[in-house]
């Protein structure tokens, strides 16, 4: 149940990201107390996006990472943070299979998706329509598995399935990440930090320093970040984890900029 907001003010904010390498990277100085925050706390909930997403649907977290799907849903009681997000080039999600075939041999088939808020799930939906008529929700981190074992016939994967999805035995079939890219010439905007709206507009324009910050303080001290990235993460190799941190984490998670801002509208115009 969501705090009243006379409790809110004498309670750490809660704080939801995912458990995945990039956000565990960007937020590991703020939850261990490595910046000023000026006395505010913050309380870390680690979830997958998808159950980010719906708690924020229920405005049950003060800031959040969501998918920029969800987002769209969220404008009226949730602020967009201009750091903190995942956004980029070459960091798409891949539709994979089983056997080697093409897009459109995939209509009619069953496809997972990480969830049906997910950006993953609305890229899909606008490269074509009909390729979402039979999708499968179910946790990212299961994707992979019931493609290869025939529970689904295709899947969407995301975070660090893009790098191991070929010791499942998984071919890619296409990266959506690339078809954006080449029909808007823009980078793809995937989740970002929302704030509570009640929280007011000093507050939250401190917590978009205090991100920006976070961000800088692990570019500057990568390897402090390690344990803790590691803890959470559904893949332990070293090689791994920093190719997941080197793709999500860039100059738009500082700060999306004019370029970031029209991504997300042309997402939204596209939708």
């Amino acid at each position: 149940m969501p705090l009243k907001q006379s409790d809110r003010a004498h309670s750490p904010l809660t704080l939801g990201y995912s458990p995945c390498p990039n956000d565990t990277f960007i937020f590991y100085a703020l939850v261990h107390n490595k910046i000023d925050t000026h006395g505010i706390g913050f309380r870390e909930i680690l979830l997958d996006v998808e159950t980010l997403n719906r708690m924020a649907l229920n405005s049950e977290l003060d800031i959040t990472k969501v998918s920029f799907h969800a987002y769209k849903h969220l404008k009226e009681n949730y602020e967009l943070l201009r750091s903190g997000g995942a956004m980029g080039r070459g960091c798409g999600p891949l539709v994979v299979a089983r056997e080697r075939t093409t897009i459109e041999g995939l209509k009619g088939k069953r496809i997972a998706v990480p969830g049906l808020m997910t950006t993953a799930f609305l890229l899909l939906r606008i490269y074509d329509p009909d390729l979402a008529g039979n999708v499968i929700a179910m946790p990212f981190n299961e994707i992979m598995g019931s493609v290869r074992d025939g529970l689904v016939d295709a899947g969407r994967i995301i975070h660090e399935s893009r790098f191991t999805y070929p010791s499942y035995g998984l071919f890619e079939v296409i990266d959506l990440g690339k078809w954006w890219e080449g029909a808007t010439g823009l980078p793809l905007p995937l989740g970002c930090i929302i704030a509570r709206k009640e929280l007011g507009q000093d507050k939250i324009k401190e917590i978009e320093v205090f991100l920006r910050k976070s961000v800088e303080y692990a570019f500057s001290h990568r390897l402090e970040t390690r344990d803790y990235i590691r803890s959470h993460s559904q893949e332990l190799d070293d090689r791994v984890i920093d190719s997941h941190i080197d793709l999500y984490v860039n100059e738009y998670s500082l700060d999306f900029g004019a370029e970031g801002l029209l991504a997300v509208e042309k997402l939204f115009k596209m939708a």
